[in-house]
């Protein structure tokens, strides 16, 4: 997710509280009157869409290991999987820097796996950038599934961690405290196109923390800030996006399965 700096003033809410075990509260408000989602009552960001029922995640996530066909991306060691690469590696974790990462294979169908933390005094995020703890998994660089502090940020719905991005909010908001890690697990299913038509959407399911979040929910076109933007024709296997937004998100054990 992309907040350009010339709308901070109106996003970035004050501090609330010191609730939440220590953490500060924030709020990004969203929008009214921008782009209608196509089959929705709700617009792009909308302002009062309904926030996705908090849950209580599990108390531990376990790290969990790549089955014999799976196409390791990160093992703690090497960024040998991807290009054009300005991150670092600090104690086996990839630290996320100002630009994107992407993966040097591309894929189409896919199984992946991903474990991820933001920081944790979420404040720091804030104050330097507004992004609080802010990344996303940018699927063929088009697709993105939030990244994103739900836990100490109230953000508009469509941009809350496990979001389709500006389309579709997760079921429930399943986030665990800042610097505590997460996991996703997310199966997803390629548009395809006969020539310049859309033959049939992307669709994908996401599990955040074990809990069904997006199931089997239909993609409606590439994913932006403050827009919706229609379909157009691609390749069948494009790489995977991880998206810098100068916030010291970490990953670690990322893993894909070809489908």
């Amino acid at each position: 997710m992309r907040i350009p700096i010339a709308t901070l003033t109106f996003l970035l809410g004050t501090t609330l509280s010191h609730a939440n075990g220590g953490f500060h509260s924030y709020e990004f408000p969203g929008y009214k009157d921008l782009a209608q989602i196509p089959g929705s009552e709700f617009t792009v960001h909308q302002v009062d869409r309904p926030q996705p029922p908090r849950i209580q995640p599990p108390d531990t996530i376990k790290s969990t290991p790549p089955p014999s066909d799976a196409i390791v991306l990160f093992d703690g060691n090497s960024l040998n999987q991807f290009k054009d690469n300005l991150w670092s590696i600090v104690n086996g974790n990839i630290v996320a820097g100002e630009k994107g990462l992407s993966t040097k294979q591309a894929f189409g169908d896919f199984q992946m796996h991903l474990e991820w933390r933001t920081p944790s005094d979420p404040s720091i995020a804030a104050k330097k950038t507004g992004s609080m703890g802010n990344s996303g998994i940018y699927i063929m660089g088009k697709y993105e599934v939030q990244i994103y502090d739900s836990y100490s940020c109230k953000i508009y719905a469509d941009g809350s961690a496990a979001a389709i991005y500006g389309q579709t909010p997760p079921l429930v908001n399943v986030c665990r405290k800042p610097g505590e890690w997460q996991s996703y697990d997310i199966a997803f299913k390629a548009p395809v196109f006969d020539g310049d038509k859309l033959v049939s959407p992307a669709r994908i399911t996401v599990i955040h923390n074990g809990v069904l979040v997006q199931n089997n929910t239909e993609i409606l076109g590439p994913t932006t800030h403050k827009d919706y933007r229609p379909y157009e024709a691609h390749p069948s296997k494009l790489p995977i996006y991880f998206q810098g937004h100068s916030s010291p998100v970490q990953y670690r054990n990322i893993w894909i399965r070809e489908l």
